[in-house]
């Protein structure tokens, strides 16, 4: 009885003695909201259920094991779920599969990673990249690069508020030029302020190399909160250049939370679209709001820029030029 005893207590121990020395952690976000959506075209008008109008919903799982003298492994793997239908995303852990190493050196990632410009771009968008009205249209269309898959990347410690992001992502083309990317953001975060910058070179045709690049800063002083960035994508080519403008501003009062932005989007050879967004929302707890969400974009004869939130897009429908989008949301967002 004794030696049964002892073995059940050896068998309850194990995995006792094994979270000692590594973490998993399950995390993730559940966002739906009704939205009315309109292309500017005639009959482009729809209500629907969206998934994700402030944050994409997601399930994601983290680890970390201390490796000793200062060093650990860690691993980050994410899912994007679309909660108007149940499906995943096409590609099941396409938001971020990275394994690598964290010391005194900085972190080392290598999977599916988000780009450098990705980090400037998230970090200086007022609406986090949530809201209806946010940067992400910039990323859309094939313009700047987001992510990138078979990469190896380095994010330095902080030194003095300055962090430094590299990324180089491997095309694995067999023949022709070799899709790689090679990405670099210097940023800066302390006292309430932030300034970042970020490069990207995409070898994408024989002829010559894109170029993706931003610059975002902000502030905060008590309950406001300032945020805006400059985004340009280059391709090879004429009259091919993207540039995009964002300054937006955000108040806090109590669990309240008012959101404004204004931006332009435009191409080199006369298309161009100024949008403006708003957006509230409403905490109920630590990690459950509900917000509501409005933007628009104003585009003139020769554009068709969409307006963009985390998890949906509006944009004119093929060959509506000069069409104005709209969209407008109200829903709850939980994170666990």
């Amino acid at each position: 009885m004794q030696c049964k005893l002892m073995a059940v207590v050896l068998a309850a121990a194990i995995p006792l003695c094994a979270s000692a020395q590594s973490s998993v952690t399950i995390y993730g976000v559940a966002d739906a909201a009704l939205a009315k959506e309109d292309t500017g075209a005639p009959g482009g008008s729809r209500t629907v259920v969206n998934s994700g109008n402030q944050s994409t919903s997601r399930i994601g799982f983290r680890g970390v094991e201390d490796l000793g003298k200062g060093l650990s492994a860690v691993f980050n793997i994410e899912a994007g779920v679309a909660l108007d239908t149940g499906k995943q995303d096409e590609v099941m852990f396409g938001r971020r599969s990275v394994v690598g190493l964290k010391g005194n050196f900085g972190t080392v990632m290598i999977g599916r990673e988000y780009t450098p410009i990705a980090d400037v771009a998230n970090a200086s968008d007022i609406n986090g990249q949530g809201f209806y009205g946010t940067n992400l249209n910039s990323f859309g269309g094939g313009r700047l690069t987001r992510r990138i898959s078979n990469s190896v990347n380095y994010k330095s410690n902080s030194m003095g508020g300055v962090i430094v992001t590299a990324g180089y992502g491997l095309g694995e083309t067999a023949t022709g030029p070799s899709q790689d990317l090679m990405g670099l953001a210097v940023e800066y975060k302390a006292n309430n302020i932030y300034v970042g910058a970020g490069y990207h070179q995409v070898e994408r045709l024989a002829a010559g190399d894109d170029k993706e690049m931003i610059f975002g800063a902000g502030f905060t002083a008590g309950a406001i909160e300032v945020r805006g960035n400059y985004l340009v994508a280059n391709p090879t080519g004429n009259s091919n250049k993207y540039e995009q403008a964002n300054a937006g501003v955000s108040y806090t009062f109590g669990d309240n939370k008012i959101y404004g932005n204004l931006q332009q989007s435009k191409l080199e050879g006369g298309a161009k679209g100024n949008g403006y967004s708003l957006a509230y929302s409403y905490a109920l707890s630590k990690r459950t709001n509900v917000y509501t969400s409005y933007a628009t974009i104003r585009n003139n004869n020769k554009a068709a820029f969409g307006v963009f939130s985390a998890g949906a897009q509006v944009t004119p429908e093929k060959g509506q030029v000069g069409s104005d989008p709209s969209a407008f949301s109200v829903g709850v967002r939980h994170s666990f």
